[in-house]
C-alpha cells in the first residue's frame, strides 16, 4: 500500500527539522503513514451512503457515515465481499465493517480496506433502540414533568420535514383550514438516511432560537424501521430535550413509535394529529366562544328572573304591601300599655296620698299642740342663762321665773314657795292631796 516511495526514504529525514532543512512532502506522507499503520485492523459502524462498483475493476468503492454527525470515510473493498453479503446492501445501510485504515502517500488520502461487511439486522436495530431508551429513562429524559405545554394560538409554527413530503403538507394544509392566519418557517431537511440527522439538528437549534417560533413540528410520513432510525438517534433526542421551545413529534403513522415521541413535548399520532393539536379551529372556538355567550345570556336571565321573583314575592307580604298595618297592630299596643301605666300612676299616688293623710293624722295626734289641747301646759325656767324645759321639782326653787305655755298661749309666773316634798318625805299621819280629774282621752 505504502508503495515504493515508503521504503525509499531520504537520508534527510532523520536530520532536525527547521526552516533551513524542512522535510520535503514524500518524508511527511510516510511518516503520516507510519503512523496510521499501527492502529491495525478495527470495527466500524456507520452508515452507507454511496457505493460505486464499476465492471471489470477489482475494487469497490464505498463511502461510510457517522449517522449523528457530518463525518464519513472512503471504504474499499472486494467486489466479492459486497456480493457475499447475506442482506444486500444500499445506500443508507447500517454495517459493522472489519478493515484496516491506509493512508496513501501518493494523494495524501486515508481511506479503510475491508475485509468483512455485517449488515445491522432489524433485531439488532431494535435491541440497540431498546438499550438507548432504558438510558435515556434512567436520566430523567421522559419524564412528564420536564414537558413544556404549547400555546393556544402560536405567533409561528417551526415545520421540519422533507422537501415537498406528503407530512408536510398536511400539516400546512389542515393548520391552514383550522385557522387561516397561521404562519410557517418551514425547514426542509432528508428525513431519512445518513445526512438526516445532522441537517435536523441544524434546524432544529435554528428554530429554538428564533424568537417568534413558539411551537416546532417535526413531521414524516410513516416507514420501516431502518427509515425511522434518525429519529432515535441519541443526539438529536439529547437536542430535543434541551430546546426551549415545545417541540411536537409527529413521526410515522399511529404504530410507528420512535423515541423521539417520548422526548417531544407532545407525540401525535399523524402530521395531521400533530396540526389539529397544535393549531385551533376557529369555527370551532368561534363556535364556543357563542355558545358560552348563549349560556352566560341565558344564565344572566334566569338569575334575573329568580330575583325578579324573589324581590316580587318580598314585596307581596303585609309588612312591604301595606307596611302602616304594622304600626296600627302595635299602636292598640301601645295605647293599652299607655292606660295602664296612667292607672298605675293614679293608683300609686292615691295610695302615697292615703299614707300621707295618715301619718299627718299620727303626728297631729301625737305632736304637742294637741297636747296642751287636752288641759296640759309646758313650764319653762327662764332666769337662767339655759332657758330649758322643767322637769322634776328639783329645777323650780323658791323665787324661779318661769313661762308656763298653755294651748292658747303662754303666761310667766315667779315660784313664792318652795314646792311640797316628795310623797316619801311627807311626815307620817300627812294626807295626800287628792288626784286631779282627767278627761277622756289624756294620756
Amino acid at each position: 500500500m505504502s508503495g515504493p516511495e515508503s521504503s525509499a526514504t531520504p537520508q534527510r529525514s532523520t536530520s532536525p527539522n527547521s526552516a533551513e532543512h524542512p522535510w520535503p512532502v514524500r518524508t511527511v506522507n510516510t511518516k503520516i503513514a507510519d503512523w496510521i499503520h499501527r492502529l491495525g485492523q478495527i470495527w466500524v459502524e456507520g452508515q452507507v451512503t454511496q457505493i460505486s462498483r464499476r465492471p471489470g475493476t477489482r475494487t469497490a468503492f464505498l463511502t461510510l457515515r457517522d449517522p449523528a454527525a457530518d463525518i464519513s470515510i472512503s471504504v474499499t473493498c472486494s467486489p466479492d465481499l459486497l456480493a457475499r453479503s447475506e442482506v444486500p446492501l444500499t445506500e443508507g445501510s447500517r454495517v459493522v465493517v472489519l478493515g484496516r485504515p491506509s493512508y496513501y502517500t501518493g494523494r495524501g488520502t486515508v481511506s479503510l480496506r475491508v475485509s468483512d461487511i455485517r449488515a445491522v439486522g432489524i433485531g439488532e436495530l431494535l435491541l440497540r433502540i431498546e438499550r438507548l431508551r432504558q438510558l435515556l429513562a434512567a436520566e430523567g429524559l421522559f419524564d412528564s414533568r420536564l414537558k413544556r405545554p404549547l400555546p393556544f394560538l402560536p405567533r409561528a409554527i417551526g415545520l421540519i420535514s422533507g422537501r415537498a413530503s406528503a407530512a408536510q403538507h398536511d400539516v400546512v394544509s389542515v393548520a391552514t383550514d383550522r385557522w387561516s392566519a397561521v404562519r410557517f418557517d418551514i425547514r426542509e431537511t432528508p428525513v431519512q438516511g445518513p445526512t438526516a440527522v445532522a441537517r435536523i439538528l441544524t434546524h432544529l437549534a435554528e428554530l429554538d432560537a428564533h424568537p417568534d417560533i413558539e411551537v416546532i413540528v417535526i413531521a414524516r410520513g410513516g416507514g420501516s424501521v431502518e427509515d425511522l432510525l434518525p429519529f432515535s438517534d441519541e443526539a438529536l433526542l439529547r437536542a430535543v430535550s434541551r430546546c426551549v421551545t415545545p417541540v411536537v413529534s409527529a413521526i410515522g403513522h399511529e404504530p410507528d413509535n420512535p423515541l423521539l415521541d417520548l422526548v417531544a413535548d407532545l407525540r401525535a399520532a399523524t402530521p395531521t394529529d400533530a396540526a389539529k393539536r397544535v393549531v385551533p379551529d376557529v369555527e370551532a372556538e368561534l363556535a364556543g366562544v357563542e355558545d358560552l355567550r348563549r349560556r352566560s345570556a341565558q344564565a344572566l336571565r334566569n338569575w334575573v328572573r329568580r330575583e325578579s321573583g324573589v324581590v316580587a314575592s318580598l314585596r307581596a307580604r303585609p309588612v312591604l304591601a301595606r307596611p302602616g298595618v304594622l304600626v296600627d297592630q302595635e299602636a292598640g299596643g301601645v295605647a293599652e300599655l299607655v292606660r295602664a301605666l296612667r292607672r298605675d300612676v293614679v293608683r300609686h299616688i292615691d295610695a302615697e296620698e292615703r299614707r300621707r293623710e295618715h301619718l299627718a293624722a299620727r303626728l297631729s295626734t301625737l305632736g304637742p299642740a294637741q297636747t296642751l289641747a287636752r288641759g296640759y301646759a309646758v313650764v319653762q325656767r327662764t332666769d337662767t342663762p339655759d332657758p330649758h324645759v322643767v322637769s322634776t321639782l328639783a329645777d323650780v326653787p323658791a323665787g324661779a321665773e318661769l313661762r308656763i305655755r298653755v294651748a292658747d298661749g303662754a303666761a310667766a309666773a315667779r315660784v313664792t314657795e318652795s314646792p311640797s316634798a316628795p310623797r316619801s318625805a311627807r311626815p307620817a299621819g300627812a294626807r295626800e292631796p287628792s288626784a286631779p280629774r282627767t278627761r277622756r282621752g289624756d294620756s
